[in-house]
Formats: C-alpha cells, structure tokens, sequence
C-alpha cells in the first residue's frame, strides 16, 4: 500500500506540472520537416522503420515524433510504436479517443508511475502528446504500446523459445506486426532499445536469442537505423561502482560517448557515418548530434528522506 501511495503522489506531481497549454504547444502537421536523408529510406519501399536508440534523451523521442508528423503532413497515414507495455495498450487506444485535456492523465495512469529506465521520459510524453494533438486535429496518427508478452495466449505460444529475453523479443516482433496489420499503414516507426533493433543474433548473452528486427523482417519488409549521437548524456539506470546486482544501480543523467563530431543537423543515412564501417546489425543511421537526458515524465517520489 505504501509503494502503491508513492507512485500516486508522484503521478499527480508531474500530472500537476503538465498543465493544457502545454499540449496546445503542439507543432502544427505543416510546420514539420523530413528529415535529410530519408529519401534514401523512402526509396527502399520498406513499411515498417525500426528506431534503435539508447533510451532516456529527448532528441531521439523528439526526432521520430517529428518524422511522423511530416509524414503526416504529406497524407500518410502512420502508426508509431512506442516500447511500453504491451498489456496497458488498450488503455491507451481508449486515452488516444480523448480530447487534449484528457489525454495527459489518462494516458500515464498506466505504467509510467517510477519507471526510470528512460522509456517512460518526459521527451517520450511530449513526443505522445505532439502526436495526439495532430490526430485530433485530423492527421492519421495511431500508437501502439508494444513490449512484452500482452496475454497467457501468446505466452503459451512463445513459451518454447530458449530464453525469457528470446520470448520477450518475439512478442514484441508479434505485436508491432499485428499492429501495423489493422490499418493500411503507409508507415510504420518503431522507437525502440537497439539491442532489439538488430537484424542478427544476440550473441553474447546464453542462450543466444533472436531480437525484435529480426524476427520481425521475416515476415515484413523493415529498415532499421541505430542512434549515432555527439556525445551528451542520457538517462539510463548503470550500477554504481563496486555494484553487483539491481539494488546498486542509479538512475540519472549519465555520460555517452561521442560516435562521430559531425557538426551537422539530424539526419538519416543508409550504410555508415561518413568515415565508419557498416555495422551488419542495422540497415543504417540517425544522426541526433548532441544528446541531453531526459528524466521520468512521472517519476516515484521518495518520502523517505536521508538526514
């Protein structure tokens, strides 16, 4: 009851700090931009375009609701899947149907309360309420939350992969390809870890299992892009130094390391970075520049203060 009471407290502290205006601050469809480059992406005819990032900065969220909302802006009709759990997505088809004042606290009632992992940032909200707005004012924009197994049917048919990481990736795989099969999507943008974005085996964990991109291209034509950034920071849980296990680590802003020093403005490239190898896991890049960390958008609120 205690840590049920902590996560309310903080749902209504972020809820209280978001307040209407900031979701009429939404972009207007037209004012939107594709990013360069993706007409390297568009060429390839591929539906679904898979995001790797490493969660936790607001230009990753940022960059692919801003994409979808030029695709938008264009006629397209787009399906956005974001790497929340797939057992709240019907909650959030029924927050989607809200008017712009209901949209906020319908949508983080469930599973955004203490999630500090970076998935669940305040970047990604804004990216969702961006998103939102354009649809209710016409746009063909529809999300679907895709992570995890979404019911005992689909863990019992999964329940014979080597691995709880394999059976997780593979529902995921099956509920962004049962997703984008509703509708006559022209896009689909799949925001997502790049561990599950890879087109090739994990490897290095045992049993090896197959990642989300690669069970998923089986079935539909897919691209998937990795995030290449400047450096900055992100907001990741890491353990603190001598840790062992899960009750060491701390979540907050952390370093990242520079991958290139471009100087130049997002973009999108087939292959590599100028001056870099093809990474044979991905189909290609996003270029973010430099990152900053994006916190929890509803965050537990610790009532137990250290003198």
């Amino acid at each position: 009851m205690m840590r049920k009471a902590v996560m309310m407290l903080g749902l209504g502290v972020a809820l209280a700090a978001w307040t209407p205006g900031q979701t009429r601050s939404a972009p207007d469809a037209t004012s939107c931009q594709l990013p360069p480059g993706w007409d390297q992406v568009a060429a390839r005819g591929a539906r679904i375009v898979v995001f790797g990032e490493v969660h936790g900065t607001r230009e990753s969220p940022a960059f692919v609701g801003s994409l979808a909302c030029a695709l938008a802006a264009k006629g397209e009709r787009i399906l956005v899947a974001v790497e929340h759990f797939s057992l709240v997505d019907g909650d959030y088809q029924k927050a989607w149907d809200l008017p712009d004042t209901a949209f906020v606290p319908a949508l983080t009632k469930s599973g955004w309360a203490g999630r500090e992992d970076g998935v669940a940032s305040e970047a990604m909200l804004a990216m969702l309420v961006q998103l939102h707005s354009l649809s209710q004012a016409g746009r063909k924009i529809d999300i679907v939350a895709f992570s995890g197994v979404k019911d005992k049917a689909q863990a019992r048919k999964l329940a014979n992969l080597p691995s709880l990481q394999g059976q997780h990736d593979a529902s995921q795989a099956e509920n962004i390809r049962e997703a984008a099969a509703r509708h006559p999507y022209d896009h689909v943008l799949v925001l997502a870890g790049n561990i599950h974005a890879r087109k090739q085996p994990v490897t290095y964990s045992s049993p090896a299992y197959e990642p989300m991109a690669m069970r998923l291209g089986r079935s539909v034509p897919l691209l998937t892009l990795n995030m290449k950034v400047a450096g900055g920071t992100t907001w990741t849980c890491e353990l603190r130094a001598n840790g062992n296990n899960a009750e060491d680590s701390e979540c907050a802003a952390h370093s990242v390391g520079a991958d290139a020093d471009l100087k130049r403005k997002p973009f999108v490239a087939l292959g590599a970075l100028p001056g870099e190898q093809p990474d044979p896991d991905y189909d290609g890049v996003y270029w973010l520049g430099p990152v900053t960390a994006s916190p929890p958008a509803v965050p537990v609120q610790n009532l137990k203060r250290k003198p």
